[in-house]
């Protein structure tokens, strides 16, 4: 792997703390304290993504390469930190935050000139971690490594998994925080994305009042990440809060249409690019539910329920406008984006919808469509990725409670199949409304509608295989994620077992997962 071609711009251009002290404190008026991955004396890789490492510009794995996936024994090239921060967690103002558990490499270019920053989660303690050990446990590192890429070939933005290994030691973590700590195999992830840069950091020195780094750092990100910014002053500004908030309302949408739960929607886990960023207690959705949270630590409030996540997106953005007033000095203007995020927001979510169902465009019937629908959806309880699925297949001379039946998490009684007969007519009669084939509709939704999602129930098997010393699931998932709209493994394309219902790990998790 070519790491000698890895550089560190961000601690040459901003104020750090270079004293390399891992005792957690607060570091005021820096973006960064330098830091040294803790070491490990009995790594083993489990997983390398040999197609990313080429993409960004790292090249082939060697064997001697293993030090690196896990922050042992770096060249002089690679100076590591970690970044500060701060953040609204469940609404209330945290203050300084930061990198608590990942430790950034730094930054590679490849032949193309695009750039990525390379870092480590899981590789010891930073000034950040907050009381803990920044170490990591394999189950979340699985977690992260999966998800992200089963994310990215979705088509939804995301920060992506370039290795997993084993550290050779034992974490000990509570699980559901239950006062029952357990020992558990420790594992480091390395993470990519063109860059990792949160809402956080913006508020951090907005808050502290360093108006002038504040300035830089946006200045930064604009002159390396929104190159489509070309306007000066104020203006410019303007635009790039204008850019953020466009780029957020599109990576709900996205999530929306392949059903992902975050879990954590806090400021410091919104990504300034409009990535999805930080896998913790995350779920794609099984049974359709707006009210669903895959999060233990958010109920019983719901704030980030799968249905509040455009909401709570405007409200975290609300956030990031107050922290760079100091530069836009515009109330009125910033007001007036916030209030436009929705009606954006909205257009573009009903469009995602219209495709999801094979629709060309949109009509203003559609809204009451959708309210019937989602009302469908959840008092049928239907899988919401298997429910179009089925639509797609849908044939009016077979049997409705037999087509249907695979994809409900109840029975369908004789009053349930009404309802579903109802909306199937709408949906058939909706359909004639098209200025598209047949055939054109179907391709919609093939291409819209996943026909693979990464389940936390598969999730917990492949964690319970690898921590047996199997690999074969893990091989299969990232076959099948990889091909998303693709029934590669017949298996996977089905609703959760009953039996996972109740395990922890599979439907709801804590943040400690």
């Amino acid at each position: 792997m070519n790491i000698e071609n890895i550089k560190q711009p961000f601690i040459k251009i901003f104020p750090g703390d270079f004293s390399g002290n891992t005792m957690q404190r607060n570091t005021p008026k820096v973006l960064f304290s330098t830091i040294d991955p803790v070491g490990f004396d009995h790594p083993k890789m489990i997983a390398f993504n040999e197609q990313l490492s080429e993409e960004i510009g790292l090249g082939k794995f060697e064997e001697k390469d293993l030090d690196f996936l896990v922050g042992n024994n770096l060249p002089e090239n690679v100076k590591t930190y970690s970044t500060a921060y701060a953040g609204h967690q469940f609404g209330n103002w945290a203050g300084q935050l930061g990198d608590g558990r990942a430790i950034l490499a730094g930054e590679i270019t490849n032949d193309s000139g695009r750039k990525t920053e390379i870092q480590w989660k899981g590789a010891g303690a930073t000034p950040y971690s907050r009381h803990a050990d920044g170490r990591a446990v394999l189950r979340s590192s699985v977690r992260e490594y999966l998800m992200s890429e089963a994310m990215f070939h979705l088509g939804v933005p995301t920060t992506r998994a370039l290795s997993l290994s084993f550290t050779g030691e034992d974490v000990v973590r509570d699980m559901m925080y239950s006062g029952n700590p357990q020992d558990e195999k420790g594992a480091v992830v390395i993470r990519t994305a063109e860059s990792f840069l949160r809402f956080g950091h913006f508020e951090l020195m907005s808050a502290q009042q360093e108006h002038k780094t504040l300035q830089e750092l946006v200045d930064f990100t604009i002159e390396n990440y929104f190159k489509e910014i070309t306007s000066e002053g104020i203006q410019k500004y303007k635009n790039f809060f204008e850019n953020v908030c466009r780029r957020t309302a599109d990576l709900m949408v996205e999530w929306y249409r392949t059903g992902f739960v975050h879990g954590v929607m806090n400021t410091d886990n919104m990504s300034i690019l409009g990535l999805t960023i930080d896998y913790g207690p995350y779920s794609m959705m099984d049974e359709y539910n707006l009210n669903f949270t895959p999060n233990t630590t958010d109920l019983p409030g719901r704030r980030y329920a799968f249905g509040k996540q455009g909401q709570i997106s405007q409200w975290n953005l609300w956030q990031l406008a107050n922290a760079l007033h100091p530069l836009i000095k515009d109330e009125k203007f910033l007001e007036e984006i916030l209030n436009d995020y929705g009606s954006y927001f909205w257009e573009s979510h009903d469009k995602m919808l219209c495709r999801k169902f094979g629709f060309d465009e949109l009509l203003k019937s559609d809204e009451r469509f959708f309210t019937n629908w989602q009302s469908l959806m959840q008092n049928l309880q239907f899988d919401y990725t298997l429910f179009f699925n089925e639509l797609e297949k849908y044939d009016d001379q077979k049997d409705l409670r037999q087509q249907f039946e695979d994809v409900s998490y109840t029975f369908l009684n004789d009053e349930k199949l009404t309802q579903l007969q109802h909306f199937i007519t709408d949906y058939m009669s909706r359909l004639e409304e098209n200025t598209i084939s047949k055939e054109e509709s179907l391709k919609l939704m093939h291409t819209t509608n996943p026909k693979f999602i990464l389940r936390n129930y598969l999730l917990y098997q492949c964690i319970e295989e690898i921590n047996e010393g199997k690999t074969d699931m893990l091989h299969k998932l990232t076959h099948a994620l990889e091909n998303p709209y693709k029934r590669i493994y017949p298996e996977f394309s089905a609703k959760r077992p009953s039996d996972y219902d109740d395990i922890s790990g599979c439907s709801t998790l804590s943040c400690s997962s």
